[in-house]
């Protein structure tokens, strides 16, 4: 959420707080009263919907059914996002789990949260500041009341070291957020359950405590800190990444400030202009960054919004940079599991499909009672997953997607819908279970290089660069 890409000369309009919220509900009891009176009013819609579905039948009950789940998904999602917080993270959160066990609808409904947050106005995030860094330290910055970029936990607002004339960006937790979490996830997994998204059958214990853990360690601005020196000082030596330094003296467990780094959305026309050997390079500096953080660090930045990875242009066509922002949604991922994904990778790119089961039993995506034919089908998937980086004009790959040079085109490529049809035929199991988080989440970020790479319409040679991990 910090440093979004405004240019250095934008201006910044301190009064302005035009459609900004007053605050948000923070305490238990209002939350959970806002979140309960739609749960009643959700039951009523079930009951109506039961009852008019006794009068259909077939291709009429199917689509009442999608529409029904639409309006329900919908009206959460509208009532979350008024509510912001952790408990509108948690929404966020739950579409990654949610398309393992929900309606298409409503993991659609609930993707939408990113897109739909209001800022909310400097007198009530202001105590927050002050009461984390003093007003002492408060007053050596001149800050801007409206924010550049607002979020479900907190809000960024553009500032200056008064002393040094530095531009910074100083991320403030929304006050309350954090105490609000347990409370939160508690009355979202009631709301879920009395709105009928997920199949009654299901315990879903596991993925709420899941979310629980995560929403704590993102509203730990103090370890979102360490992840961002840590970053800062790994890539301190790579020309191709630029990531803000840390003004630890204007920082504090609910406020981060980091130098301001502006940049472009690689979807900015700017960006789209640049030559096909330019926006090639910047997608292979994605790439090669992905690459690093899971098998050399095995430390990932898991969000993969658009908003935390900018463009940095060079004027002299010689060295495009990427700004690389926000690292609450940082993980560490254990070296057993690194050494079991890879497993399924190596087995994937050379058909072993017993490699790729090994790999799946060790991470426990399924159970060593599952029968082998699942097995060998989610290893038809896997396969498919990996086909950008299989080598020059693979007969696997269609011939269609392939330069004259052999280069793989992520621009036209069809792959996550290929995927998508295939997974869903292969997933539909009762032997496939909710994967473990740390799927969910490095997957998250795999999903986001793709799109990244899509929309930079790359051309790339990727069958090398897995190597030196793979075959070592």
């Amino acid at each position: 959420m910090t440093n979004k890409g405004k240019s250095d000369s934008t201006p910044v309009d301190v009064n302005d707080q035009t459609g900004a919220l007053d605050r948000i509900k923070t305490g238990a009891f209002e939350r959970n009263l806002a979140l309960t009176k739609m749960g009643a009013g959700a039951g009523a819609n079930i009951a109506k919907h039961a009852f008019r579905n006794l009068f259909r039948s077939g291709d009429s009950k199917d689509q009442a059914n999608r529409e029904f789940y639409k309006r329900q998904a919908d009206q959460l999602v509208d009532e979350l996002g008024k509510l912001k917080g952790s408990v509108m993270k948690a929404g966020q959160m739950l579409s990654l789990y949610g398309q393992y066990f929900l309606p298409e609808e409503a993991v659609e409904a609930l993707s939408s949260l990113q897109d739909n947050t209001p800022a909310v106005s400097w007198s009530f995030v202001e105590p927050q500041l002050l009461e984390i860094l003093g007003a002492q330290a408060v007053g050596k910055l001149d800050i801007a009341r409206k924010p550049i970029a607002a979020a479900s936990l907190g809000q960024a607002h553009l500032a200056t070291v008064v002393d040094t004339g530095e531009q910074v960006v100083v991320k403030i937790q929304y006050p309350g957020v954090a105490n609000a979490i347990g409370s939160d996830i508690r009355t979202l997994a009631r709301l879920v359950s009395a709105t009928r998204l997920a199949p009654k059958a299901l315990d879903l214990t596991d993925v709420f405590n899941e979310l629980r853990d995560m929403l704590e360690r993102e509203c730990d601005y103090d370890l979102e800190r360490q992840f961002t020196e840590a970053f800062h000082e790994r890539l301190a030596g790579d020309s191709r990444f630029i990531v803000p330094k840390v003004y630890p003296e204007f920082s504090g467990a609910r406020v981060l400030t980091t130098r301001y780094e502006p940049g472009l959305s690689v979807s900015s026309p700017q960006v789209q202009a640049l030559s096909q050997e330019r926006r090639n390079r910047i997608a292979k500096a994605f790439v090669d960054l992905f690459v690093t953080e899971f098998f050399d660090w095995n430390m990932v930045q898991t969000d993969p919004h658009f908003g935390n990875y900018r463009v940095r242009i060079d004027e002299s066509g010689e060295n495009d940079q990427i700004v690389v922002l926000d690292f609450g949604a940082t993980r560490y991922f254990e070296k057993s599991f690194v050494d079991s994904y890879a497993k399924i990778v190596r087995g994937s790119l050379d058909a072993d499909r017993d490699e790729i089961i090994e790999g799946v039993l060790d991470i426990g995506l399924m159970e060593r009672s599952t029968p082998d034919s699942v097995l060998r089908g989610f290893g038809e998937l896997t396969e498919l997953i990996v086909e950008p980086f299989r080598k020059p004009f693979d007969p696997r790959v269609p011939e269609r997607l392939y330069t004259p040079g052999g280069a793989y085109c992520f621009g036209p490529t069809d792959l996550p819908a290929r995927v998508g049809q295939k997974a869903a035929l292969k997933m539909m199991s009762v032997h496939f279970k909710i994967p473990p988080q740390e799927i969910i989440f490095l997957h998250r970020r795999i999903v986001g290089v793709l799109v990244t790479l899509r929309t930079l319409r790359a051309e790339l040679r990727l069958h090398e660069l897995l190597k030196p991990y793979l075959y070592a």
